[in-house]
C-alpha cells in the first residue's frame, strides 16, 4: 500500500531550480513513486493538492514555508526519501561554499564586487520590485527576471531609472545580451551591426538566431518587458533604449519589436524614430503595418522579415531616399492641421491608415477609430479627412469625381481656416470622369495660396492624382496645370500621406519630455553583474566570461508581512 509523508519547513526558502533538482533527487531514490518539493504558493498548493501530496496541515502556510511531500510504496521509504532531503542540501551547501564567497544582501555584494553595472533580479515578484529598487539607489542597471510585479511597481522604478540614466529591463523581462553577454535566457550569438530593442524575450531570442544564422550579428539585444508599450508605463525602457542604440557608433540599423501595442506609446516611438538618423525596422506582431517605408522607418511582418530587411539595410540605407516635406515653408503659429477631401474613399480610408503614425487622431465621416467619428461632417475638427463620396454627399447630386462644385466650396472653406496648414486632394481621372478637373482646381488652388499669403500664412495643396497618359483628360497634362497652381503632386496614395505626415510631425512636435540618456561608456564596459535570485542565471553568466557575484538571497524577515513593513520603515 503506497503511503504519503509530509513536511513544512518554516521560513525556508529555496529559488524554483534548487526545488527543481530537490524534487528530481528524491524521485530517483527506491519506492518513491511521487513527490513534490515546492514554495508555499497558492498556486504551487493547487498543484501539490491535484497530485494527492498536499499535506493537511498546509492550510495555514505561506508563500516563504517550504513543503516536501513524497508518495512511496511504503511508510519507511517515504520516511527515508524526507530524510534525503537534508543529505542533497547539504551536498549542494558543501559544493557552493567550496566555490567562492557568497555575501548576503546586495549592500555586500555592491561592496564584495564595485565595479559592477548590472543587477540581474529573478526573486518572487513581492519582493522583486524592492530589490529593483535598491539596485538603482547603488547607481546599477537592472535586468528584471521576476514576473508578477505591480504596474505601479514598474511605473516608479522606470521613473526612477530614467532619471538617473540607468536601464530597468522588465518587469517579466526573459531576454537581454549586454556587451556579448546574455541575461536570462539567451543564444551566443555573433557581434554584429544590428542593435535590437524587444518586448518578448522568445521574439528577441528568434532575432538574434536568425540575424547569427544569416552570417550577421548584434551590438544590443535590449529587452523592455512586455507591459513597457502600453499607455500606463509609456515606452519608457524602449525609448531609452532607442536613444542609446542611435549613439552608438557600432549600431547601424535597429529593429523594434513588439507584441500588440497601445496607440499612444507606439505613436510616440514612432515620432522618436522618425528623428533618428539610423534605419529602424519595426514589427509590431498584430499591427497592420501603415506602409512599407515612412523616411527611415521600415515595417515588417514577420521575425524573419525584419532579420532580413534589417541585414539589407546596414549595406543599403541611402538617406537622400526619404521622402520629407519642405522645412523651407513657414507655416503661421495657428496652422496645425490638414484637411482631406477625397472623391475616393478607398483613397481616403488609406491615408487615414498611414496618417495614424503621426498623429493621434484623425476625425472623419469614415474613421479607423469609432471616438474620430464627425458629428457634421460639413464642419472640420483638428485634423480632418473627409470621403465627399459618401452617400451624405452625394443626395440628389453627382459623385464628386463628375461634379467638383461641393468640393470646391468646401476646399475654400477649409483654405480660409487659420488652423488650416494642409488640403490634401485626390483627382480621379478615367473614363466617366470630369473631362478636365485640373481646369476648375487650379485656380481655386492658386486663389487660396495667394490669400493665405497675404494673411501671412503658408498653405501647403497636395494633390493626388490618379490617371495613365491614356486617359481621356491626359494626366500629365492635369499635372503640369495642378503644378502650375502652386500644388504639390504626389501619384500615390500612401507617398502623399506620407509627404502631408511629415508636415504634421513638424507642426505639432511631441510634448513628451526627453529622458536623461544612459551613458555609453559603462554600457560598454566588460560586463560585470550581481545576481540575486536564480543561481541558474549566475552560473550562465560565469560559463560566458562575464565577472559575477550571487547574492544567497533569502525574504526579508522570513516574508512576515508586519515585520517586513517594520523593517522599510527603519530603512527609510
Amino acid at each position: 500500500m503506497t503511503n504519503v509523508t509530509s513536511e513544512i519547513r518554516s521560513g525556508t526558502y529555496f529559488d524554483s531550480v534548487v526545488l527543481m533538482q530537490l524534487q528530481k533527487g528524491i524521485l530517483e531514490l527506491d519506492g518513491v513513486l511521487d513527490a513534490g518539493v515546492m514554495m508555499g504558493t497558492q498556486a504551487n498548493k493547487d498543484v501539490l493538492k491535484h497530485s494527492g501530496l498536499l499535506p493537511h496541515s498546509s492550510e495555514t502556510t505561506v508563500a516563504e514555508d517550504l513543503i516536501i511531500s513524497v508518495k512511496a510504496e511504503s511508510t519507511s521509504q517515504a520516511s527515508a526519501a524526507l530524510k534525503h532531503v537534508d543529505v542533497l542540501l547539504n551536498s549542494r551547501k558543501s559544493l557552493t561554499e567550496d566555490q567562492e564567497f557568497r555575501p548576503r544582501s546586495l549592500d555586500m555584494a555592491v561592496r564584495t564586487l564595485p565595479n559592477t553595472q548590472w543587477v540581474i533580479v529573478s526573486v518572487p515578484g513581492r519582493y522583486a520590485a524592492e530589490v529593483a529598487r535598491e539596485a538603482l539607489g547603488f547607481g546599477k542597471h537592472v535586468f528584471l527576471y521576476s514576473d508578477n510585479v505591480s504596474v505601479q511597481d514598474e511605473i516608479s522604478l522606470k521613473k526612477l531609472a530614467a532619471d538617473k540614466g540607468l536601464l530597468v529591463m522588465g518587469p517579466d523581462c526573459g531576454t537581454a545580451v549586454i556587451n556579448g553577454i546574455g541575461l536570462g535566457f539567451a543564444n551566443q550569438s555573433k557581434s554584429g551591426p544590428i542593435g535590437i530593442v524587444a518586448a518578448s524575450g522568445t521574439g528577441l531570442q528568434a532575432l538574434t538566431v536568425t540575424i547569427d544564422n544569416l552570417g550577421s550579428g548584434i551590438t544590443y539585444a535590449i529587452g523592455t518587458g512586455g507591459r513597457d508599450l502600453n499607455n500606463q508605463i509609456g515606452g519608457i525602457t524602449s525609448r531609452q533604449a532607442l536613444d542609446l542604440l542611435s549613439r552608438d557608433t557600432d549600431t547601424k540599423v535597429i529593429i523594434l519589436t513588439s507584441k500588440p501595442i497601445s496607440s499612444d506609446a507606439g505613436l510616440e516611438l514612432m515620432q522618436l524614430m522618425y528623428a533618428l538618423e539610423k534605419p529602424v525596422v519595426v514589427n509590431f506582431l498584430g499591427y497592420a503595418p501603415p506602409a512599407h517605408r515612412i523616411g527611415n522607418v521600415f515595417f515588417a511582418s514577420t521575425l524573419r522579415q525584419t532579420a532580413e530587411l534589417a541585414m539589407e539595410l546596414c549595406d543599403k540605407f541611402d538617406r537622400s531616399t526619404i521622402l520629407k516635406a519642405d522645412s523651407k515653408k513657414e507655416f503661421a503659429s495657428s496652422q496645425r492641421y490638414i484637411r482631406g477631401l477625397f472623391s475616393g474613399g478607398t483613397l481616403a480610408y488609406e491615408t487615414l491608415l498611414v496618417l495614424r503614425a503621426f498623429t493621434k487622431g484623425i476625425y472623419s465621416n469614415i474613421p479607423i477609430d469609432a471616438s474620430y467619428k464627425l458629428d457634421n461632417s460639413a464642419s472640420s475638427d483638428e485634423h480632418t479627412i473627409i470621403d465627399m463620396g459618401e452617400d451624405e454627399f452625394t443626395v440628389g447630386r453627382l459623385h464628386p469625381m463628375i461634379d467638383s462644385d461641393l468640393r470646391l466650396r468646401r476646399f475654400q472653406q477649409e483654405a480660409a481656416d487659420p488652423e488650416t496648414a494642409v488640403i490634401l486632394l485626390d483627382v480621379v481621372l478615367g473614363y466617366g470622369s470630369h473631362p478636365n478637373p485640373a481646369a476648375e482646381l487650379a485656380p481655386i488652388i492658386s486663389e487660396a495660396k495667394s490669400l493665405a499669403r497675404r494673411s501671412g500664412r503658408y498653405l501647403e495643396v497636395v494633390v493626388l492624382v490618379v490617371g495613365t497618359e491614356s486617359d481621356p483628360q491626359d494626366v500629365v497634362a492635369q499635372t503640369k496645370i495642378l503644378r502650375q497652381s502652386g500644388a504639390h503632386i504626389e501619384t500615390n496614395a500612401d507617398k502623399a500621406a506620407i509627404y502631408v505626415g511629415n508636415i504634421i510631425f513638424r507642426l505639432n512636435p511631441s510634448s513628451k519630455a526627453s529622458l536623461r540618456p544612459v551613458i555609453l561608456d559603462k554600457t560598454r564596459q566588460s560586463l560585470a553583474a550581481i545576481n540575486v535570485g536564480l543561481e541558474s542565471f549566475y552560473e550562465s553568466l560565469v560559463r560566458q566570461g562575464a565577472e559575477a557575484i550571487h547574492v544567497d538571497w533569502q525574504p526579508p524577515a522570513q516574508g512576515k508581512e508586519n515585520l517586513m513593513n517594520l523593517l522599510a520603515k527603519m530603512k527609510g
